[in-house]
């Protein structure tokens, strides 16, 4: 039995479903599609303080606005603890007229020219046309267990959790086990002389501000539905914890996009992300993300994402298998299925 399925357009539909219905009263980020989503309310965008013609140069900008950077210890260093889900962002309105979150996966929304460069737009827009045609881009490499990767890193829609140290900050994301480290008041080092996903991070804080540069991130895409990077993308951010109008806490991204290759000139987009007190009372925690053995996607013979059911015999079984089921105790959720 093999069907085809489409991949969910926001994929903080598969965190209502895993955790619930949102409050209506408040409708936290995390636990709303798309469209919803797109109705957050959002903080104004703050635009590089001037035009820089690379990253670098916007960042030592920053560090000597800073006079170097605040040094910061463990009882004064900002603390963002708890568990945080994606809310609203720009980004879409950059590269789309009229762009939301309620339009970057879906179709009804035209390119806006002159953003990319000429082989960037030409793909945009065929990747839109294929949006258009079919309702969704048909393929997606997260398909095949690849990392989202940088700058996506910043829209996923699962759990976040934040620890800043002294030395160095950790951003987690649950998907893909993805942490950015941001290493404080240090250079960029590349022993390996390679890309990564998640590039290579260096920042510095300005009072309650940490600014990042990143650097050295893997070709990848903005999100499903939207432009690709290049690999000379780069990126400055700017993270502070903030307030929305209800009093609720929410830390606020303000960043620059830089890549010579792919966008005519820089372009700025900001980012919010919600604190999530209710799923820890809930119990939420991050796992370890397993895509190479419990996903079902592949990718078809016509270029479309596609996914093995119950029954196919490629299908994996989501909770996992053993190699030696005859022997007790070898089930990976003995919890669920442990003799009684």
């Amino acid at each position: 039995m093999q069907a085809s399925r489409k991949i969910a357009i926001g994929a903080a539909v598969l965190i209502v479903a895993a955790l619930g219905a949102a409050r209506a009263q408040d409708k936290p980020a995390a636990a709303v599609v798309a469209t919803d989503q797109a109705r957050l309310p959002m903080p104004a965008l703050e635009p590089p303080p001037k035009a820089f013609k690379t990253a670098e140069e916007h960042y030592q900008y920053l560090l000597e606005q800073a006079h170097g950077g605040t040094k910061h210890t463990l009882s004064t260093i900002p603390v963002w603890d708890g568990l945080w889900a994606s809310g609203n962002n720009t980004m879409p309105s950059v590269f789309l007229v009229n762009g939301s979150l309620a339009t970057a996966f879906r179709p009804g929304a035209a390119v806006r020219e002159g953003v990319l460069t000429p082989p960037y737009e030409q793909h945009f827009k065929e990747r839109r046309a294929e949006v258009e045609k079919y309702g969704e881009q048909l393929y997606d490499r997260l398909t095949n267990c690849e990392y989202p990767g940088v700058p996506r890193w910043l829209w996923e829609p699962y759990v976040k959790e934040f620890v800043n140290m002294p030395d160095q900050s950790w951003l987690m994301n649950d998907m893909m086990n993805e942490t950015r480290r941001v290493y404080i008041g240090a250079e960029h080092v590349n022993t390996e002389a390679k890309h990564f996903p998640l590039g290579d991070s260096v920042g510095f804080w300005d009072g309650d501000k940490l600014v990042i540069w990143t650097k050295w991130v893997n070709p990848a895409d903005y999100v499903r539905g939207m432009p690709l990077t290049s690999n000379q993308f780069e990126m400055v951010e700017t993270w502070a914890e903030r307030h929305n109008e209800s009093g609720a806490r929410m830390l606020v991204t303000q960043i620059t996009f830089y890549d010579p290759l792919a966008l005519v000139k820089p372009q700025s987009a900001v980012y919010t992300h919600e604190s999530r007190p209710d799923l820890k009372r809930d119990g939420v925690r991050i796992r370890t993300w397993e895509c190479d053995s419990s996903s079902n996607s592949y990718k078809a013979a016509d270029g479309s994402t596609q996914f093995y059911l119950p029954g196919d015999p490629q299908y994996k079984n989501p909770r996992g298998f053993t190699d030696f089921p005859d022997l007790p105790g070898q089930s990976l959720n003995p919890i669920f299925d442990a003799a009684q």
